[in-house]
């Protein structure tokens, strides 16, 4: 039997530099059940645009296209895909990433709800993202998790903090939306309290030019030696590195379900995370992960100190490495088969 034909738009650009997108890790997880064409890698965006055009046209005969939809600029890569798989006669599925997409509704209405409405299905991430969504455009969105594959993610048993100062690993684009500075206050708050040998390496691609500004931080505040900047690694690469680290920080002000975090929980790094967005949608506070205020370094450094205690940090450990396995790709595959077969 001739596998169905999906077309995956999205960008598509980790030759450039840039993090992996789901047009790549879904998009190669896919391949097992379907015969997948994907677009673009094209590094100038307009050619990436046309590029994607141009895959659509060429390959009318697909069953299904998939289309990474963002809530930023972005969102008009999709809005002109989809307007033109339509009139190709293409089943489009939008798979929703940006957490900011219910201020579009919001602002947009009129623009997002026929890009929905005319969609075959659409698949959210989260839980939290539907809800938000629903109510703004009322439709039926099918909840289908970012996966993992788990095999890659060893469990390292990790004894806790050193008493003089944690090893704090962040991992994330540099994007002021993640807010990168707040890393470097942290630390830098945990240095003036004592910790003389607390450190923290950053890992990720500048984004918006927020690198610099991180780097200019560091500086200002003196802990620029105590600040390891690796740029982009590859997946295996930052899991080996994150051996050497002791917890896990999410410092974003805008979230939806970040890989990062489910990555970190299957490596067994207890997680202190910003509340929200998404984020209570995955990690219960004093189960999972920790959760504190966005933008708050004094709430972050309680939390470090928190983990002191051996017990709430293998506890938080453990139960990570449990909710990191729902998000296994062997428990997510299921569900994409039930939608695109």
């Amino acid at each position: 039997m001739i596998k169905p034909g999906i077309i995956y738009l999205g960008n598509q650009l980790s030759v450039h530099g840039v993090n992996p997108t789901s047009v790549e890790t879904l998009g190669q997880r896919l391949k097992e059940d379907f015969t997948v064409i994907r677009a673009s890698s094209k590094a100038n965006k307009w050619l990436r645009l046309l590029d994607m055009w141009r895959t659509l046209i060429s390959n009318k005969e697909a069953d299904f296209v998939l289309i990474d939809t963002y809530s930023t600029s972005a969102f008009i890569f999709a809005w002109t895909c989809a307007f033109l798989a339509r009139k190709l006669g293409l089943k489009y599925i939008p798979i929703l990433h940006g957490g900011a997409l219910p201020n579009l509704a919001r602002s947009s209405p009129k623009r997002l709800t026929i890009y929905l409405k005319g969609a075959y299905k659409v698949v959210c991430p989260s839980p939290y993202l539907r809800e938000k969504l629903i109510r703004a455009i009322d439709m039926e969105y099918k909840v289908v998790p970012n996966a993992i594959d788990l095999a890659d993610y060893s469990f390292t048993a990790r004894t806790g903090l050193d008493q003089s100062g944690p090893q704090i690993l962040w991992v994330r684009a540099f994007d002021k939306i993640y807010n990168p500075q707040l890393a470097v206050k942290l630390l830098k708050g945990l240095v003036d309290m004592g910790y003389v040998q607390a450190s923290l390496c950053m890992v990720g691609p500048d984004k918006d030019g927020s690198l610099a500004d991180v780097r200019k931080l560091a500086k200002e505040l003196q802990v620029e030696d105590r600040v390891r900047f690796t740029g982009s690694l590859t997946k295996t690469e930052w899991i080996e590195l994150s051996k050497a680290y002791d917890v896990f920080i999410n410092t974003t002000n805008v979230d939806n379900t970040p890989v990062s975090v489910i990555e970190s929980l299957a490596l067994g790094l207890p997680v202190i995370s910003t509340r929200v967005g998404g984020i209570p949608y995955i990690l219960e506070s004093g189960k999972n992960a920790i959760l504190v205020e966005a933008d708050n370094v004094e709430t972050f450094i309680k939390a470090i100190e928190s983990l002191y205690d051996s017990a709430l940090y293998s506890d938080l450990a453990a139960n990570g490495r449990v909710t990191a396995e729902g998000y296994s790709w062997e428990q997510i595959r299921h569900q994409w088969l039930n939608i695109l077969k």
